[in-house]
């Protein structure tokens, strides 16, 4: 063990030692910075009926070279046969719109990736095993318009957006309860290859105040390696329902007792909401269930229905197709993808129309209190407190400083 003590001089050392120099800083000059090369990462996933041009267009890429380049390579064409709905891709793009760097995943495995860079001489590819490394980083941000342009602000990534919406759900309804002025800190996991983010990992800890109100979460896993997110007092943060199964959309439909029906040209009830959305957009389960039914069914289309815990069903209509594998009987866990929006049955638009049962009792699952999942048994609160300690605490710390530079 080595340890480094410092003492210090008495005051009248001090006075004695003491020099007073003014230096003349007229000669001195601001030397610019160049920023060329600086630009963003943006992380965005394919979407079913993506092309690679749509896909591009939302990362960012505006430069026709680019797209180009992955039409005409003999390695680079391989993006286009492997467009897989749900696969995470990354691209460096400079402040031009300039695609520096294209990180995009193989099938067959997560660690191999496609990598396209930007060189002096033009675009290379190469498919390459990533060697990955992880580390934590911990931003803090405020919202003026919309929880995807406060994290692009901060460097956020879209998945962390995402995931946090996915982790405050229950509690906070993005699509209508957001105010400017709210604000978040979060810590996660950020997944690299030589520096460069290939995509996010998990977040570890979250804090998020809506109108006033103080939301906060860490993630926690078990000796078993099952893991959730609870507050810092240990209870279930996770409902027993997500009150959206969309991700990010707008309501174009809400739950009533007397609609005019767009398609039939009549009043009845609605007693669901529609989500409005483009097609391919993922749909996913609420709830922990078994599928109950899938296929068609008049006018809902392409529908899904979920039991859950026996007294509650879900149903997932208008959908333009099923998740892979799914049918009668499947269980599902929260936040699987179930199917993709759609345009089917008595639709006038792609929409998913989302409506949440008790004992066929339709129900407004905007308004209605949702039953929470079980807190942590007693016998793991000591392993909780040790790992969720140091991350509550950085918590703390990136709130205030995010405050102080607010102030």
């Amino acid at each position: 063990m080595v340890a480094a003590f410092g003492t210090a001089p008495g005051t009248e050392e001090l006075a004695a030692s003491r020099v007073t120099v003014v230096q003349d800083l007229a000669d001195l000059k601001a030397q610019p910075v160049d920023l060329s090369d600086a630009g963003f990462v943006r992380e965005d996933r394919v979407l079913r009926g993506d092309s690679m041009a749509t896909l591009l267009n939302r990362l960012g890429v505006r430069n026709p070279e680019a797209f180009e380049f992955l039409r005409g390579d003999a390695t680079a064409r391989v993006v286009f046969r492997q467009l897989s709905p749900g696969k995470n891709v990354t691209a460096w793009v400079n402040p031009q719109g300039e695609m520096v760097t294209l990180v995009f995943p193989l099938n067959g495995g997560k660690d191999r990736a496609l990598v396209v860079e930007r060189t002096d001489k033009g675009y290379r590819a190469a498919e390459q095993a990533l060697q990955l490394e992880t580390q934590v980083q911990m931003k803090s941000a405020e919202i003026r318009y919309s929880l995807f342009g406060a994290t692009d602000a901060a460097g956020i990534p879209d998945a962390v957006a995402t995931q946090m919406a996915d982790i405050f759900g229950g509690d906070i309804d993005f699509h209508r309860d957001l105010r400017k002025g709210d604000r978040f800190s979060v810590i996660y996991e950020s997944v690299n290859h030589l520096g460069r983010p290939v995509r996010t990992g998990r977040i570890l800890a979250a804090e998020f105040i809506n109108a006033g109100k103080t939301y906060s979460a860490v993630w926690f896993e078990g000796e078993e390696g099952k893991g959730g997110y609870y507050t810092a007092e240990g209870k279930n943060i996770r409902k027993a329902f997500l009150r959206s199964p969309l991700e990010f959309s707008r309501i174009t439909s809400g739950f009533t007792s007397a609609r005019f029906h767009p398609v039939l040209q009549t009043w009845r009830a609605h007693k669901g909401i529609d989500y409005g959305a483009p097609v391919g957009t993922r749909v996913k389960a609420t709830g922990d269930g078994t599928v109950e039914f899938v296929g068609n069914q008049g006018g809902y289309g392409k529908v899904v229905i979920l039991r859950h815990q026996g007294r509650y069903t879900t149903l997932y209509g208008h959908l333009s197709g099923f998740a892979s594998g799914l049918r009668k009987g499947s269980r599902i866990a929260q936040g699987d993808v179930i199917g993709f929006v759609g345009a089917t049955g008595l639709a006038s638009g792609p929409h998913l129309h989302y409506e949440f049962r008790i004992n066929e009792v339709h129900q407004n699952p905007l308004t209605i209190a949702l039953p929470t999942a079980p807190p942590l048994e007693p016998g793991q609160m000591a392993s909780f407190r040790e790992q969720a300690g140091a991350r509550i605490a950085r918590i703390d710390m990136i709130r205030d400083r995010n405050l102080a530079a607010l102030d």
